[in-house]
């Protein structure tokens, strides 16, 4: 097998290694984010029940649009962890750095500053043109 993702990726063990050395890094740094972040949405709510007394539309408000905004930290930082979980998988796999669309060699340096990525330049372009 080593020898097999040797020649389909060009990557050595230890660059594997690196590489799944990092992406689990990044994937444990978000759980701990998002653990960080469900106990402050947690205090959030009991200030926010202990505190209603005398509220008017305006402190209802406020409080709504902060329980939203915590609520979208969350799915943000699930989603981001989902991806590097992905991407761990798809090392595993032998499919990390290949676009997911047309099975192009993922650029190095998209790599490094994404390290997720699951589509080249190009595949990623053409899928922000059709959504918009």
């Amino acid at each position: 097998m080593l020898v097999h993702d040797t020649v389909t990726t060009g990557r050595s063990q230890a660059d594997t290694d690196q590489i799944r050395q990092s992406l689990q890094a990044r994937y444990d740094e978000l759980t701990a984010e998002y653990e960080q972040a469900v106990l402050q949405s947690q205090v959030l709510r009991l200030v926010e029940v202990g505190d209603t007394a005398g509220d008017d539309q305006a402190d209802s408000g406020t409080k709504t649009a902060e329980r939203d905004t915590a609520q979208s930290l969350l799915r943000t930082i699930l989603e981001r962890r989902s991806q590097f979980e992905h991407a761990l998988t798809r090392l595993d796999e032998g499919t990390y750095g290949f676009c997911e669309g047309c099975t192009a060699p993922i650029p190095v340096e998209r790599l490094e500053i994404f390290p997720s990525a699951t589509a080249c330049v190009s595949c990623k372009q053409n899928r922000e043109r059709r959504a918009a």
